[in-house]
């Protein structure tokens, strides 16, 4: 009995000690400071202060040097600061600035929802993240008085800009199966990166069918500072297409406002941050065709005759025929000759049909207009237009260059009348007004008769003369109440076996008032039959020139 006396005091001292644990510690605690809600900066480049940018804490020792930047610290106005509350660095408190308190730094009461923290570059030395906090000093059983934690991060050196010097193989074959399995390709160049703080280097492709010209990453299978290894997907090769294969290296971390250089780039120079000494990779080392010529087309001299490229008033773009995918195409580059300095040189293929798939069949003797905007061109291809006549037509393709925003790239068939005159030919070799709204062609009737300069007038209004016939079409581009028409202007006698001459196609005016015409051995002047502007068909012939 009397052990079991001596023995209850000590029971219930443990009991007392036990209480005391759960009012005074953090057994049970809740966060009963302010709410934080953002901090400026975010985040620093790691390392210390450039040599007289910084000035020292205000809470630092006379003779000491403890160079800091400054860090506002934002609250929300229903849970603010109060005048005693300090800024607490991976939960080390920075005493009030008013105390000459040592290099740890020091905070500053602003109002209730500012404070301003003194941090010395000692604590971002090396690459990383810290906490930020406040502590608000209270009172009373689980009560800590701290904030809610905000991340502050400390970022590396700036990540170098890539660069390309290769890219291998630069074509594959299209490969319409469903289990084609992807292609691996090899990409030189320098500054790659395996990791940084913020992940490695990504490898994209940008076509106007594989990826809708949207720029795609691919998967990256190995990867060195020289090296990069990848492999386009199946997805991207079931169709004709010209690609460009790109290296993008991430900024050394992540941040949203008050950026410092956090370097990285894409080498096409357009996805940002883009480096002001970028210099876009030429087409001649990241162009990656899909679709291989056909033996009897595997050189460009096989697929496409050689022809003038069509260059707008100013330079800057420049329309040609090319082989691409075993068939010849209309692309269009637009050299940036003048532009902009954010203008990045770019390739598209205008001989495509709506859903952006390249046309079928060869096309050839693009010409533009002044601004660039309209290009025509003749094509075998039939699926630029729904229900293409058979053969070569004349088609009209507006670019959208310089157009507003809400314009769409669309092609249009120029070689077609409601007279019936142009059944049964072939239209090639067209010319355009400056404004693109009249273009003239040559219509070749596939079964061309030997006929001379001496057919006559009758043979002239036939629809299927058997020769080659000049008409310009009035497209109404750029007008209002206007009929599209197509008007025939002359007949002029075509290649027959004792004329070899290549055949020569109309050259129209910029403004459609004249039209000359060559049959290899002298030429032809057509004019307007009323000075009316561009508005009156060229219908009278003078004498040959």
């Amino acid at each position: 009995m009397k052990r079991f006396w001596t023995a209850l005091p000590v029971c219930l001292f443990a009991l007392g000690v036990l209480a005391g644990c759960n009012d005074y510690n953090n057994t049970v605690q809740y966060n009963t400071g302010a709410t934080i809600t953002n901090l400026s900066p975010t985040g620093i480049v790691a390392g210390p202060a450039t040599a007289g940018t910084a000035s020292n804490c205000p809470n630092t020792p006379t003779g000491q040097s403890n160079p800091c930047f400054t860090l506002t610290v934002t609250a929300a106005l229903v849970n603010g600061f109060q005048s005693n509350t300090v800024v607490q660095w991976n939960s080390v408190s920075l005493a009030a600035c008013s105390t000459k308190n040592g290099p740890q730094g020091c905070s500053t009461y602003i109002d209730s929802t500012t404070m301003q923290a003194a941090v010395p570059y000692s604590l971002v030395a090396k690459p990383g993240s810290a906490y930020v906090n406040t502590l608000t000093p209270q009172s009373g059983s689980g009560k800590n008085g701290l904030s809610n934690s905000l991340t502050f991060i400390i970022y590396g050196g700036a990540n170098p800009f890539p660069t390309i010097a290769s890219v291998s193989p630069t074509s594959t074959a299209v490969c319409t199966a469903t289990n084609c399995p992807g292609v691996p390709i090899t990409v030189n160049g320098t500054n790659f990166l395996p990791t940084s703080q913020n992940g490695g280097s990504k490898v994209t492709i940008t076509g106007p069918v594989a990826t809708k010209g949207v720029e795609t990453a691919i998967t990256v299978t190995s990867i060195t500072s020289t090296e990069l290894k990848a492999t386009i997907p199946a997805t991207m090769l079931a169709a004709a297409d010209t690609t460009t294969i790109n290296v993008i290296n991430p900024q050394s971390g992540i941040c949203l406002a008050n950026c410092p250089d956090l370097g990285g780039g894409d080498t096409n120079c357009t996805t940002p941050p883009v480096p002001a000494n970028c210099v876009p990779t030429p087409p001649s080392i990241n162009t990656f065709t899909i679709g291989t010529p056909t033996s009897g087309a595997s050189t460009p001299g096989a697929g496409v005759a050689e022809e003038t490229p069509a260059v707008s008033e100013d330079g800057r773009y420049v329309a040609y025929a090319s082989v691409q995918g075993g068939n010849s195409q209309i692309l269009l580059r637009d050299t940036c000759l003048g532009a902009a300095n954010d203008c990045v040189g770019s390739t598209r293929t205008l001989s495509v049909a709506t859903d952006g798939t390249a046309g079928n069949g060869d096309s050839h003797n693009a010409v533009l207009t002044l601004d660039g905007r309209y290009v025509a061109f003749s094509s075998a291809a039939t699926n630029l237009v729904s229900n293409a006549p058979a053969g070569r037509q004349v088609y009209l393709r507006d670019t959208c260059v310089a157009a507003a925003a809400d314009c769409k790239p669309s092609t249009s068939l120029v070689s077609k009348d409601e007279e019936g005159k142009l059944n049964g030919t072939e239209s090639i070799l067209p010319s355009i007004s400056s404004s693109g709204r009249f273009v003239a062609f040559l219509a070749v009737t596939p079964s061309a008769k030997n006929e001379t300069a001496s057919a006559t007038h009758a043979q002239s209004t036939a629809a299927n003369s058997g020769l080659r016939q000049v008409f310009v079409r009035d497209t109404c581009t750029g007008v209002s109440n206007c009929t599209p028409k197509t008007t025939r202007i002359s007949l002029v006698p075509g290649d027959t076996p004792a004329n070899s001459a290549k055949p020569a196609g109309p050259a129209l005016a910029g403004l459609a008032k004249q039209i000359a015409l060559s049959d290899g051995k002298s030429s032809t002047v057509f004019t307007p039959t009323m000075p009316i502007d561009d508005r009156v068909f060229l219908a009278i012939p003078k004498e040959k020139q």
